[in-house]
Order: C-alpha cells, then sequence, then structure tokens
C-alpha cells in the first residue's frame, strides 16, 4: 500500500500508472470490437428477400404476384433470412402458392408448387380467356402457337342503318372488313400452351382478354368471319384500324365515306 501511495506521489510514477491505465482500456477496446465483428459475422451478411406487401390468397399464379408487384424486396440479415426464400422475382414463374400467405411474411419455395396446366390461375381482375374454332387458313395453323400475338380481323355484310339505328328499306348489304382486336396474346392452340401444332383443318384457339373483348370476339364469330394475323415476336407497330371495302380498295374512296353511308355517327 506504502509502495503504491510512494508511486503515485512521484511523477514517474503517475506517467507509469496512466500509461498501464491505457493499455487496459486499449486491450478491453479490441475485445469489445472483435466481439462485435464475430456477432456480425455470425449474423450474416446482408441478403435481398422478397416479402409479401398484402394477402396473397392459395392459388394465386406466381407470374401474377410479379405482375402486379403484390410484393416487395426487404434487405435482412442472414440470419433472419428463412430457408428457401426467394430473393428475386423471376423464382415465382411456373409457380402457384399452396397457402394463404400473410402481409410480411418472406416469400419461401415451401409456401409454392410448380403451376397446373389450369390456365384460370393464370388470370385476374378483368382478364378472360376465350376460345374460338378457325378454320385452317384463317387461324394460321401450323403457324401459330402459345405466346404469339395476333390482330384480329373480322368480315362482315352490313346494311346501311337510318338514325334511329333501324336497316333502310332497300338498302343492299356491303361487304366490310376492319380490324377490331390488336395485340392479342395466344395462350394455347389446339388445347396445348407449348409448341406448334401442325394441322390441315384448323383448331380451337384460347387468348387472354379483357371481359369486353371476349364478347367482341364472341359476336365477330358467330356473325361474321375472322382472320388472324401474326404480329412480330419483338418491335411490333400498330396503323389505326379503318374499314375496308370494295369502294376504299379498288376505287380510292375514303374509309370515313363509306362509314357514313352505314350509318356511322363520326
Amino acid at each position: 500500500m506504502e509502495a503504491a501511495q510512494k508511486l503515485i506521489s512521484t511523477r514517474r510514477g503517475t506517467i507509469v500508472l496512466s500509461v498501464l491505465a491505457a493499455v487496459v482500456a486499449g486491450a478491453l477496446i479490441l475485445v469489445y470490437v472483435n466481439r462485435y465483428r464475430d456477432s456480425v459475422k455470425a449474423q450474416g451478411a446482408p441478403v435481398t428477400v422478397l416479402v409479401a406487401r398484402q394477402a396473397i390468397p392459395k392459388g394465386a399464379a406466381g407470374n401474377v404476384i410479379a405482375a402486379q408487384e403484390l410484393y416487395s424486396a426487404t434487405t435482412l440479415r442472414q440470419s433472419q433470412v428463412l430457408n428457401g426464400a426467394f430473393s428475386d422475382a423471376s423464382s415465382l414463374r411456373g409457380k402457384v402458392a399452396t397457402r394463404d400467405i400473410y402481409p410480411g411474411a418472406q416469400l419461401v419455395a415451401s409456401d409454392f408448387a410448380a403451376a397446373s396446366t389450369n390456365l384460370a390461375a393464370s388470370l385476374t381482375g378483368t382478364e378472360r380467356l376465350v376460345s374460338i374454332p378457325f378454320g385452317a387458313a384463317n387461324g394460321l395453323s401450323g403457324e401459330l402457337q402459345a405466346g404469339d400475338h395476333v390482330d384480329v380481323y373480322v368480315g362482315f355484310n352490313i346494311v346501311p342503318i337510318g338514325p334511329s339505328g333501324v336497316a333502310l328499306g332497300g338498302g343492299q348489304a356491303k361487304a366490310v372488313v376492319r380490324r377490331v382486336l390488336t395485340d392479342i396474346p395466344v395462350v394455347a392452340v389446339a388445347g396445348k400452351t407449348s409448341g406448334v401444332v401442325a394441322s390441315g383443318s384448323g383448331d380451337t384457339i384460347s387468348f387472354k382478354v379483357s371481359d369486353q373483348q371476349a364478347a367482341d370476339l364472341d359476336f365477330a364469330s358467330q356473325n361474321g368471319v375472322m382472320w388472324l394475323a401474326l404480329r412480330p415476336a419483338s418491335g411490333a407497330k400498330s396503323t389505326p384500324p379503318s374499314v375496308v371495302s370494295m369502294e376504299t380498295l379498288l376505287l380510292g374512296v375514303p374509309p370515313k365515306v363509306i362509314l357514313k353511308s352505314l350509318g356511322a355517327r363520326r
């Protein structure tokens, strides 16, 4: 005790004690930093995972979840990430939810399974699936396959109508053709959702359309003659649709003149 008091009472002793205190403090800081570093390493590096933004019902198709962005990308520590968690939206392709997923839950592989061939699982909102039979030439048989996009043309024989919408007496039917739908996706040909179907007698072709477009296609198929035109796989462009008749094709009569002669209001 006396030796300690003598050491403190001298300048040299005070310096020695200060140095010893600094060394001990440095050692403690070094131990703390090393333990913190080990703790961070144990938790793992940050990982991006997909988390549900809202409730995702059982049966929801992965491509619908991705298209509607029903998820958000969140960064978590490796220790917080569940086994099989998805980190990229492409992992959802071709899958369907096997249980209800609640908001804030990580999207993991165990909650999804391979999607069946049931096309209804890929529909959402006002989207509808409609199948129309086509002849070999009209439906591009042997050329068309699921995944293609087409324009739909329809030919009608139209009788001129008056302002009240009633057919004019003695009016003669006029043959006209017009593009009625543009850039429509083909989802199946002859019931097949992949591969080219070679057939010389025509096939039933399924389209993904809106509910209104489904009605348009049904009316056209029952009351007119339909044709499909295959669009480019990329970079496709479209001009405004216009009516084609014998007068517009051979005589150069403006389409709006033909439309007005048939009773069009604009």
